[in-house]
């Protein structure tokens, strides 16, 4: 743990993707094998599911510390932070002895289904034996809420620095849910033997917001433009014999989508296809919603399988006949997909992706302006030449998304942040007027204000707290800020009856007063607006 720690550290003090880069190279150079499985997965976001209760480290901690719980609850929403509370108010110890990262983390996989007592006791002892750093490090751990300030790219940039093998591949073999118990640093990144990962995806290749104009992109001639669709990005497998459906989120989804489990026979072996998972009835997608519902539900029958049905709308063939695709040029590896789908027994599941056939760019931009009423959030843009990347890439492939919906809505309650800014109001709910006059909350967000934009806010709201309730502070209706957002449902979880679908503040909305933010009838009008 100290080495990891040490890491956590270095990556935490520091805004230079070479330092962090450099650290990680280290970590790599002087930890065992098993401690860098261990490592690499908690680098890339593979987080160990949280054992024991917040509320029971609280009580835990405050106990152990010799001080009052409400007193310990109002220093956590000071800080801010779970973790770095505890870290700082538990009695400091001399580290009696060192742990090692599979260690730890194996002990608190096999704390699920222990009594609490024992659950402290372990606990409590880990903490003991480590320093405020590690402790810190640990109780992230511990609530399932660890993250350090690198991305996947800097991790695969270490790694080919230290095994000193192809980016690519690297990508490739840390992609799905490997397990590091499970693993060695061979088993995870030699060349694997056919059929032995037969389960495991490619890198998703991403497409950067466009930022510029699209006559800057050149002759239209040489991109393909296609529909834009809000659904799950997934991957299609079919290997020896084997289906395999992936999430671009690395979700093992082949149980919950059994529609295409007839691929199985239907697509040759060794074929990946790339696409967006959605629902689709009456030959046209539904909404996001509908997904999201589905997903849920830990059972699906037969109504629900009538009622949401799932196709693929396919883009790109990654792998045919067992031959990677990934460094032809798109325009061949689209003719092969066309040719593939072409099959009458595959048109109930898998759909070809639309190609848009645009003369000029005046036309895609109104075709992007109007999108929603083609169910759709824009457009994609790909170059006909290029090759299928990994990662988040700029040049060959771009998203040009419509502009979202908005709504004025009136502040009511703020939160206190995270990290940086605990000691900042940062999270806000937002409310619009409903038909008796009073104030209905409608939205959560917490991203879109300038840090100056934000200081400011956290002053007025310290100095005009009406009532507290814990860390939410609720204020007088009197700032207005238009809410953006990608698309409208009703919901029966929210009190407001309508979910929003990302919501961030677009801008502060001096010029208005709150009685002149949006109603709770503007929402439902949106709402039908979409369903249309």
């Amino acid at each position: 743990m100290k080495l990891f720690t040490q890491l956590f550290v270095a990556v935490d003090q520091t805004t230079k993707t070479n330092d962090k880069v450099a650290a990680i190279v280290n970590y790599l150079q002087h930890a065992d094998d098993r401690s860098k499985l261990y490592a690499i997965a908690l680098l890339i976001g593979n987080r160990p599911k949280r054992p024991v209760r917040t509320s029971d480290l609280k009580f835990w901690a405050a106990d152990i510390s010799r001080i009052p719980y409400w007193l310990f609850e109002e220093s956590y929403h000071i800080v801010g932070d779970l973790a770095e509370a505890i870290a700082l108010m538990l009695p400091p110890h001399a580290p009696e002895k060192e742990h090692r990262l599979p260690d730890v983390i194996g002990q608190l996989a096999g704390l699920h289904g222990l009594s609490d007592d024992r659950k402290r006791e372990i606990i409590t002892t880990y903490w003991r034996d480590m320093d405020t750093d590690q402790r810190f490090v640990f109780t992230k751990l511990i609530t399932g809420n660890f993250r350090i300030g690198v991305s996947r790219q800097l991790v695969i940039k270490a790694l080919v620095i230290h095994l000193g093998i192809d980016e690519a591949a690297v990508a490739h073999r840390l992609m799905g849910k490997w397990l590091p118990a499970k693993e060695t640093m061979t088993s995870l990144f030699a060349e694997s033997k056919k059929g032995a990962r037969d389960f495991q995806p490619y890198p998703f290749y991403l497409a950067y917001q466009l930022d510029s104009p699209p006559e800057s992109l050149g002759d239209i001639g040489d991109w393909y433009i296609e529909r834009k669709l809000d659904g799950i990005r997934g991957q299609i497998i079919v290997r020896n014999g084997q289906l395999f459906v992936w999430s671009r989120g690395e979700d093992l989804l082949t149980d919950k989508f059994p529609e295409f489990a007839p691929l199985r026979n239907l697509l040759p072996d060794g074929t990946v296809i790339d696409g967006e998972i959605i629902p689709w009835k009456d030959e046209r997608p539904l909404s996001f919603q509908v997904m999201q519902t589905r997903i849920g539900r830990k059972s699906l029958s037969p109504k629900i399988l009538q009622e949401a049905p799932l196709v693929m709308v396919c883009f790109d063939l990654l792998e045919w006949k067992g031959e990677d695709m990934r460094d032809t040029p798109m325009y061949y590896r689209r003719k092969l997909l066309e040719t593939l789908l072409s099959s009458p027994g595959l048109r109930h599941v898998l759909l070809l992706s639309e190609l848009m056939p645009f003369n000029h760019w005046g036309e895609v931009a109104v075709f992007r302006q109007h999108a929603r009423d083609f169910h759709c959030e824009g457009v994609m843009l790909k170059r006909k030449g290029s090759t299928y990347g990994s990662g988040r890439r700029r040049g060959n492939w771009w998203k040009w998304k419509t502009n979202p919906l908005t709504v004025d809505g009136v502040l009511i309650y703020a939160q206190s942040g995270h990290g940086r800014r605990a000691n900042l109001y940062t999270d806000y709910t937002f409310a619009v007027w409903g038909d008796d006059g009073t104030l209905v909350p409608f939205a959560k967000a917490y991203s879109g204000l300038t840090d100056k934009e934000i200081a400011e806010l956290d002053r007025w709201i310290k100095h005009h707290t009406v009532e507290r309730f814990g860390p939410v502070r609720s204020v007088p209706p009197h700032h207005v800020f238009e809410i953006a957002f990608e698309g409208i449902q009703a919901s029966s979880r929210h009190k407001s009856g309508v979910a929003l679908r990302f919501p961030r503040i677009l801008r502060w909305r001096r010029d208005k007063s709150p009685e002149s933010a949006n109603t709770h009838a503007d929402l439902l009008e949106l709402i039908q607006s979409a369903n249309a």
